[in-house]
């Protein structure tokens, strides 16, 4: 081979990783825009039947800049406000998010922002239904702060107001740890342990409910183990095994409503919960 081929090689070398890099630096676009629809057999929240043990229909936007703001909002069918909360309105459930996340070094990130749960119309507590004076608007809103690092996450939230209707409840706390293992195929394994506290939260006790009068009725810890397959174009499903501790803490639905009659369900009880999402 002459001097002559080997520039000519090398030029094509070098045109060819030139051309390879410029396709691996491809610039990352400004924001990114994200919409999901699903349906679970039941919906769960930190362990708590939202739906009375029945299949939900839920959505949600995501909105994420490359800085690390972010916006979103999600939306659910619910149960529990007159369920729980003996109220006479309030089906649905409409979350509105926003944050800013973040890396503190490499492979270690911070997430901070703040959640509104909004139950459009919900009347919990009020004069006519058979909450009254029982609980307030159902209405709650939180700030978080998040700590990720590889496979391993941490949550702390805070409700500022009353929590999901709960008389004197201001300050209410959740904590949860999460880990996410890449099984490989596009399946990954989640475990997750919460544990919420509600203050000055009480009950009296009655059939099959002991009586709990220093204040952490509403106290308890939850579990989830859930198995993800992401099938690739948008859609994935979840099976998940989920469960509390709240037996005997007030979590039984007392109050039969016309449209569901649910006398002494427990709202706190184990099940498996699938579900399926796609996201475009």
């Amino acid at each position: 081979m002459n001097l002559k081929s080997k520039t000519a090689l090398a030029a094509l070398a070098l045109i060819a990783s030139t051309a390879a890099m410029a396709q691996a630096a491809a610039p990352v676009p400004d924001y990114t825009l994200a919409y999901n629809v699903g349906a679970v057999s039941q919906y769960r929240f930190r362990g708590i039947e939202q739906t009375s043990g029945k299949p939900a229909i839920q959505g949600g936007v995501d909105f994420a800049h490359k800085n690390g703001v972010y916006l979103g909002a999600w939306a659910s069918n619910v149960n529990w406000v007159k369920d729980f909360n003996a109220a006479t309105q309030g089906d649905y459930e409409v979350d509105l998010y926003g944050g800013y996340k973040a890396e503190i070094m490499p492979g270690l990130g911070y997430d901070l922002g703040l959640i509104t749960y909004q139950y459009p119309g919900n009347n919990s507590g009020a004069a006519g239904t058979p909450g009254a004076g029982g609980f307030t608007k159902a209405d709650t809103t939180e700030i978080y702060f998040g700590l990720s690092y590889s496979v391993l996450s941490f949550k702390y939230s805070q409700s500022m107001g009353d929590f999901l209707g709960n008389l004197n409840s201001n300050g209410s706390r959740y904590m949860e740890l999460a880990a996410n293992f890449d099984l490989g195929d596009g399946y990954t394994l989640t475990p997750h342990v919460g544990r919420q506290t509600v203050p000055n939260q009480n009950i009296a006790g009655g059939v099959g409910v002991a009586a709990v009068t220093d204040g952490t009725a509403a106290n308890y810890t939850d579990y989830a183990l859930t198995l993800a397959k992401d099938f690739g174009n948008g859609w994935s499903a979840t099976l998940a095994a989920v469960g509390t501790d709240a037996k005997d803490r007030g979590f039984y639905q007392t109050t039969p409503i016309a449209n569901n009659g649910n006398l002494n369900r427990f709202l706190g009880s184990s099940a498996a919960v699938v579900g399926v999402k796609y996201s475009f």
